[in-house]
Parts: C-alpha cells; sequence; structure tokens
C-alpha cells in the first residue's frame, strides 16, 4: 500500500506484549477490522551476490489465500519514519511468477510467514496492521507521518517506540539475542491453516536451510 506521494510508503513497527493486547489497544483508540486475519507466507529473493539487499532494496512474493503480490522496495531514507518506493503487482499463479524469477536469475533467500488483520479509523489517512509472527506481535502503522505519530499516541506509544527495522533483521536480532542459528522465520507446520500446506517455497513450513 502507498499513501500520499505516489508508489511511495511510509511506516513505522510498534513492538507488542502479545498480539491479544495489540488488537485490544486498536479496539480502545477506535480502529475497526478492514481485512480480516490472514495467513500471509512471504518470499524474499536475491541475485546470488546478494546485491539487492546490500543496496537496501527488496523483491518479494507474498501468497495470501492462494494469491500472489509481487512487490518491489527500494532503499529506505534515514529518518525515524521507513519511507520507501514500492511497487506492485497481483497475480493469481505465483508458481509462474517464481518461475520466472528464478529464470531471470533470482533466487529465495529468506522465507517468513505471519497472521495480518487490517485496521482502519474513520479518517482513512492510514492502515494499522496488527502481525502476529514467530518472534511476537507487532503493529505496523502506515500513512501519512501526522496520521502515524497521532494513532501511535493514541495507541499509548511513543517516536521513541518506533521501529524501522525489516522483519528479516528483526529476526536476525531475535536469534543472535538467543544464541540460535538464523534460518527463515517461519512457524510450526501444526500452526499453518490445512488449506495452506502447498507453498510456492520449499522447504515446507516449520523447517529451514539456514538461508539468509
Amino acid at each position: 500500500m502507498t499513501h500520499g506521494e505516489s508508489n511511495r510508503e511510509t511506516e513505522i513497527k510498534l513492538r507488542l506484549a502479545s498480539a491479544a493486547d495489540g488488537r485490544l489497544l486498536l479496539e480502545r483508540a477506535g480502529l475497526h477490522v478492514s481485512r480480516p486475519r490472514a495467513f500471509e507466507d512471504n518470499c524474499v529473493f536475491d541475485t546470488p551476490t546478494r546485491s539487492m539487499r546490500q543496496s537496501g532494496t527488496l523483491l518479494r512474493i507474498r501468497i495470501v489465500d492462494g494469491e500472489g503480490t509481487l512487490t518491489y522496495k527500494g532503499p529506505a531514507a534515514p529518518g525515524r519514519y521507513k519511507v520507501r518506493e514500492e511497487l506492485e503487482a497481483h497475480t493469481q499463479d505465483a508458481v509462474v511468477l517464481r518461475t520466472i524469477l528464478e529464470r531471470l536469475g533470482f533466487r529465495e533467500v529468506f522465507r517468513y510467514q505471519k497472521f495480518r488483520t487490517e485496521f482502519r479509523d474513520d479518517s482513512n489517512q492510514g492502515t494499522a496492521t496488527l502481525d502476529e509472527t514467530p518472534i511476537g506481535g507487532f503493529l505496523e502503522l502506515e500513512g501519512a507521518p501526522a496520521w502515524i505519530d497521532r494513532t501511535a499516541q493514541a495507541l499509548g506509544f511513543s517516536d521513541a517506540d518506533y521501529v524501522t527495522a525489516s522483519y528479516l533483521q528483526l529476526y536476525l536480532e531475535f536469534c543472535a539475542a538467543r544464541g540460535a542459528a538464523p534460518g527463515n522465520m517461519v512457524f510450526p507446520e501444526s500452526q499453518i491453516p490445512a488449506d495452506q500446506e502447498t507453498s510456492i517455497s520449499q522447504p515446507k513450513p516449520g523447517r529451514s536451510e539456514g538461508r539468509v
């Protein structure tokens, strides 16, 4: 999603004690569910030399309800918000999309999963997403800077709580703090909805080849 300047996203993350706490905070602040809770499977691609990661760009296929979204994100500008170019294209055949990327020389380097619920308020100036991930709960606020600040304050946060790191960065920090070898940020297979077991990505949920 983009707000304001065309094809540009402005967002921050907020750490939560739990997803349940996040939902309660959102409801108390007057936000309502605009898109129901859904499982996401995300595959990040890069060149063999990791040129995209080195340049701060991202190429990702996201699968939700069997449909795929190809996303390109440009380098983030420095500041207290994460501001970057975002381009997206949707497809009903994510397998073909993955094949095209591989034919062009890209390969999957990281996989991460989450359950996401989207919320909005009556101003319609931004989106709050409640993310349940294998490393904990997070809120993402995306919209105009003034809306982000106002909404964060209504939720009980300040700009000192803003997180601009990617889920890959957060996952690597999570593993380093526990002395664990990083792999893919995925749920155990038993936690994946039955109709989501088939993915364009290998290995299957709950396994990792240690690629980051």
